[in-house]
């Protein structure tokens, strides 16, 4: 598999994948594929993976792309204006996901669920109880809103950060929110709560998050009352 990424905000990923090899993304992120490319919705990984992508946020169905006769091209975007970021996961790492991270991957990564380890992460933390987890030898891209900036984190260093503009962690980050007060809450406009990431490891937070993108486009849309 070799892969491009084209674009500065509305990114997208093309990927050339040689017969044998399967791509596969969440159900309607395809934008294009060549003539020879092959494509089937499956439920990858049985009915319970398939239940399990849907509390996370994902359709129930995967679509596998196969190339036939020669290598394949297809290609791949976000819902939202923002970038696309591949993840090598080779090597035995594992990368913990907010549930809309997702885009496409090789068939080699496994896209599973994870649980917040503490309910006031879950409650207060705005990426929901359910987590995306993927893990595998292969290479999985997601995409964000806005733009990414990664850090790699120390040993017991702490980033603290706006609610939801967490893209993805790698597991040995811990996950945790912590009250910012009433008052800061109230006239600092920060919102009650941050989430705090532990390390070590790497973290991706992105500059914007849908819900800020969707309330800013309020103003602008056609009064229909």
């Amino acid at each position: 598999m070799k892969y491009t990424i084209t674009g500065d905000n509305l990114q997208f990923v093309n990927i050339e994948f040689a017969p044998g090899e399967v791509i596969y993304s969440e159900a309607g992120s395809m934008l294009y594929m060549s003539g020879n490319v092959r494509l089937e919705t499956k439920a990858k990984g049985g009915v319970l993976s398939g239940l399990k992508r849907a509390v996370s946020g994902e359709s129930f169905f995967v679509t596998n792309f196969y190339a036939e006769g020669g290598m394949g091209l297809v290609g791949f975007g976000g819902n939202v204006p923002g970038k696309i970021l591949p993840l090598d996961l080779r090597g035995g790492k594992q990368w913990m996901l907010q549930k809309t991270a997702f885009l496409a991957a090789e068939d080699n990564v496994n896209l599973d669920i994870a649980f917040q380890r503490k309910f006031g992460a879950a409650l207060f933390g705005g990426e929901g109880l359910v987590l995306q987890k993927v893990q595998g030898e292969g290479t999985v891209f997601i995409a964000g809103c806005g733009d990414f900036i990664e850090y790699n984190l120390m040993p017991g260093q702490v980033m603290k950060v706006s609610t939801a503009n967490v893209a993805a962690w790698e597991s040995s980050v811990s996950y945790d929110i912590q009250s910012l007060g009433i008052k800061t809450a109230l006239f600092g406009g920060e919102g009650l709560f941050v989430t705090t990431l532990t390390g070590p490891g790497r973290i991706i937070l992105q500059s914007m998050t849908m819900s800020k993108l969707a309330n800013s486009l309020v103003p602008y849309l056609p009064n229909r009352s």
